[in-house]
């Protein structure tokens, strides 16, 4: 017969519930008007005194409200007679500060960055070969063409702007915005360390990489083009480690003190 467990239990406890604060609660408002149309870009808000009497705020968390909007890319505040506070059109751009700032706090690692870019990329090439148009494809062979122009003549910033040129082009052919919005993203911040890699010398065998891929991505052959593109991008995320383990290491070294450099 088995002995009863000597271990006692110990009761469950729960913290107070918090409520939220009031600037919290008049962005989720702003944004709840958003999210159903009630509020479009370009539209402006209401004058200050009469929203803050409307939300049933004070006026100094509806400007913190306002701020944290501001902040977050969905509103404008305009100041002068004709000013006020407007909301914003679209902003892709706020995601790759966003997960720039998330980089340099910590919570994402250089690591997880590359390997999210090579599998959002895969899944890019096989929507690209089921859904590019002819224009789409020529666009890209354009493309291909400039970095290969640029490589012989050694304009190497050049080069580089049409080598990252290439996955957006990639990415709008697969008419996905939010695939076109990360994207972008990723590319933008992996751009950063391409150029401060020694020189900004080209990549090894990129350009007769794209031209293997290239003829996949006419032939439609997504399997092909797939792996044409995480062997390339494979290669060139562990040279990317590699740049950005040194320049954190270059980083301490200058962050310790002197006495310990001698």
């Amino acid at each position: 017969m088995a002995r009863p467990s000597s271990k006692i239990q110990q009761p469950l406890t729960f913290e107070p519930i918090r409520r939220r604060r009031a600037f919290e609660e008049v962005c989720e408002r702003i944004r709840h008007q958003l999210s159903i149309r009630a509020l479009r870009p370009g539209d402006k808000l209401p004058a200050e005194r009469d929203l803050a009497v409307q939300l049933g705020v004070s006026r100094s968390a509806l400007r913190e409200a306002l701020r944290s909007l501001e902040i977050a890319g969905i509103v404008e505040l305009r100041k002068g007679v004709k000013g006020g506070a407007f909301v914003r059109p679209g902003d892709p751009t706020s995601m790759t500060r966003v997960i720039q700032d998330l980089m340099h706090l910590g919570a994402i690692s250089f690591d997880d960055l590359t390997e999210a870019r090579l599998l959002i990329q895969s899944g890019v090439v096989r929507l690209a070969c089921e859904r590019a148009t002819k224009a789409d494809i020529e666009a890209i062979g354009r493309n291909i063409d400039a970095t290969e122009e640029m490589t012989r003549l050694g304009r190497h910033d050049e080069r580089l702007r049409y080598a990252m040129e290439f996955y957006r082009l990639l990415a709008l052919s697969t008419r996905n915005e939010i695939l076109t919005i990360l994207v972008d993203a990723l590319t933008d911040i992996l751009l950063r360390f391409l150029r401060g890699l020694a020189g900004g010398a080209p990549t090894p065998g990129l350009v007769e990489s794209r031209r293997r891929f290239f003829r996949h991505l006419k032939a439609g052959d997504a399997e092909k083009a797939t792996q044409e593109i995480e062997s390339h991008l494979t290669k060139l995320h562990k040279l990317l480690t590699q740049s950005y383990a040194r320049s954190q290491e270059g980083a301490g070294e200058r962050r310790r003190p002197r006495r310990a450099r001698e």
